[in-house]
């Protein structure tokens, strides 16, 4: 039986992660366009597919172990993303993104997501390797961020006070408008960023964000590296068609966040993990629950129309400060 670890298993799956990537931006979404709802209800589903059958390859391959952690995994994964769909709304608000030309900088985004994701899952890895404590500072943080979102003092997003977007806006020339789908032009005798270059730096660096979640929360799961990394980018690939499905929507999830907060808690089980083990199953169904519970709760008592944010409303304030 081959390897859980082994080379070729690890050929194979971002070999097929590139198949996938490049079908996207060179066959199926070579030209700007919006996309529709439908489209995006049938890419949400296609990679779904995509995880449940690898999901089914590996209880078939290597056993029911691998198979639990990679869906506990994805579920974590896919969870805390939904969550931060709102930010990329925001963003695209913010920088008055052209709705054709949102797909192209999340995909980027995307890719540029995997090999972040990538070097934090290696790294993590070294450090709980050498430094066997780490565990419980990955565990304190989800304990602290957990509280944190209970407690509701999760900070607004600010796109225009990212330290990394002023940082970019002095070293690099931008244009004052949007050209087509570039992201950099020459004009002038020079090369120059576009906005698109802008937006797509803060979503890079948003992500920076996100991954000091995430990662921790699927080192408590399982230390197997390609479970890991096989989780969080099945997570990923899924998330852009799934932006384009909520972002109409997600006002309507107002407990998610709650049922967020006490998933990290929840994951911050590592913490004791020396003293009290948690199946892996127990884990799933804990997680599931929670989440299952956080979007009913949501949907039997949706926001009131004067707490719902308007994505024109927050780009208005922040062009009137």
């Amino acid at each position: 039986m081959t390897s859980i670890a082994s080379p070729t298993l690890w050929t194979a799956f971002l070999a097929v992660c590139c198949v996938l990537l490049a079908l996207d931006l060179f066959v199926l979404n070579r030209a700007a366009k919006v996309i529709t709802a439908k489209a995006a209800l049938r890419n949400t589903l296609f990679f779904v597919s995509m995880g449940a059958l690898f999901a089914v390859y590996l209880g078939v391959a290597f056993g029911g172990k691998p198979a639990l952690e990679f869906v506990t995994g994805y579920l974590i994964e896919y969870a805390l993303s939904v969550d931060n769909l709102f930010v990329f709304l925001v963003i695209f608000t913010y920088f008055a993104v052209p709705a054709e030309f949102q797909h192209r900088v999340l995909f980027w985004g995307i890719l540029g997501a995997i090999l972040l994701r990538g070097l934090f899952i290696v790294a993590g890895a070294a450090l709980l390797t050498k430094f066997a404590w780490m565990i419980f500072v990955f565990g304190a943080f989800l304990v602290y961020t957990g509280i944190k979102i209970l407690a509701q003092k999760e900070t607004e997003v600010h796109p225009e006070k990212n330290p990394v977007l002023k940082l970019f806006q002095r070293f690099v020339p931008l244009t004052t408008r949007y050209h087509g789908k570039h992201f950099f032009i020459y004009e002038g005798g020079r090369w120059l960023a576009t906005p698109l270059m802008l937006v797509l730096v803060v979503v890079e660096a948003t992500d920076v964000v996100f991954a000091v979640d995430s990662i921790p929360a699927i080192f408590a799961i399982t230390r197997n590296g390609f479970i890991i990394f096989t989780s969080n980018i099945f997570a990923i690939l899924g998330l852009r068609a799934l932006y384009f499905l909520l972002a109409g929507l997600m006002h309507k999830f107002r407990y998610l966040g709650f049922g967020l907060g006490l998933v990290l808690a929840f994951i911050g089980k590592m913490l004791t993990h020396r003293w009290v083990h948690i199946p892996t199953s127990w884990s799933l169904g804990v997680v599931l629950g929670i989440l299952i519970v956080a979007v009913v709760a949501s949907l039997l008592r949706p926001m009131d129309p004067g707490e719902v944010v308007d994505p024109t409303a927050l780009q208005e304030k922040t062009e009137a400060d």
